[in-house]
């Protein structure tokens, strides 16, 4: 099968950073799917597992962690899908990615692709979805069900891929959504998703929700440079209130910063589930599949910014320097071979 891969750990600038290659096609076994890849969309994950480190792959190595496709088989175990499903999902970073023609992803982090949605606009929506799911309704504790209504959310890095989605899913929950986003067409994106106010991420976070009116706010979703911003996460959050960040810290934090709020500081990391094999590893699939219900009833929608063009190794390095320029809106996403 085509794939794109890796061997050795190079800047994107460099030709063999990501490298077209042929691999043997593997088969399911267990709760696995064979699933024929569609459509990808790339992700910050990617470009830090490809960074620049010592060591060379023996064999080569297939990032992406976000695809949409059609399940062409299943392993003995399998009880959630059939061939000829059409589904998506962010897979496990574990195991080889979804860079490549075919993949084996296990069906319990798997969801049926929202049937309103093409194979790439499906592709856009996994990683961040769980991401932004989890981060908002399981790590903060908001209860989709509206009790929690009117409270206020501060969204750092509103209009990149998870920010995205967790503006919409935080304004389905009834939350008053404040986003980050310092150029006028992230402002007109987040605002387009939901987002009822904008502060620029690069200035006094504090300063400006005091200019809005808010001293404080209930909740914090950081996903954009924890250390950064953790000082003044911690001015902003209300007592007793809770943030959470998806980003890992280059340097120590001070948690005392949020002691005498008693705040709460949470991590959210969505291969938590499938790296540790969770008792309750299903819950992503089942998340996916209200997700797609979501969108085909209308009330979600995709968050793809750019597409990239067909899947191979010079479209991939395009999307990976885009990455780490850091002015990306939304999801980037590649279709076919």
């Amino acid at each position: 099968m085509k794939a794109v891969a890796l061997t050795r750990y190079l800047p994107i600038e460099h030709p063999e950073a990501l490298l077209d290659v042929e691999l043997p096609t593997l088969q399911p076994t267990g709760h696995d799917l064979l699933v024929k890849i569609e459509a990808i969309a790339v992700n910050p994950v990617d470009t830090k597992v490809r960074a620049p480190k010592a060591g060379i792959e023996a064999m080569p190595r297939v990032l992406g962690w976000d695809a949409a496709g059609t399940v062409v088989a299943a392993g003995p175990e399998v009880t959630l899908f059939r061939p000829g499903d059409a589904v998506y999902y962010a897979g496990d970073i574990t195991r080889p990615g979804s860079n490549a023609e075919f993949q084996l992803v296990d069906e319990r982090i798997v969801g049926h692709k929202p049937a309103t949605l093409n194979f790439a606009d499906a592709a856009a929506l996994p990683l961040t979805a769980i991401t932004a799911w989890e981060a908002l309704f399981d790590r903060l504790g908001v209860r989709r069900s509206g009790e929690d209504a009117g409270k206020t959310v501060l969204i750092i890095g509103g209009a990149g891929g998870v920010g995205s989605i967790g503006i919409q899913l935080a304004r389905l929950a009834g939350l008053s959504v404040i986003a980050t986003a310092s150029r006028p067409a992230s402002r007109e994106w987040v605002t387009r998703l939901g987002a009822s106010a904008t502060v620029d991420h690069r200035s006094d976070l504090a300063a400006q929700l005091a200019a809005l009116g808010h001293a404080t706010v209930d909740y914090v979703l950081c996903f954009n440079d924890t250390d950064q911003h953790f000082t003044a996460m911690a001015q902003v959050i209300a007592p007793q209130g809770k943030v959470c960040s998806i980003v890992e810290n280059a340097t120590p934090l001070d948690l005392n910063l949020f002691k005498s709020k008693s705040a709460t500081f949470v991590w959210e990391f969505m291969f938590t589930r499938s790296m540790y094999r969770t008792t309750d590893m299903i819950e992503q699939h089942r998340l996916l599949d209200e997700v797609a219900a979501l969108v085909d009833a209308g009330t979600l929608q995709s968050t793809v910014g750019a597409h990239f063009g067909v899947i191979n190794a010079a479209n991939l390095r395009r999307a990976h320097a885009a990455l780490e320029a850091g002015d990306t809106i939304g999801k980037i996403v590649l279709a076919g071979f």
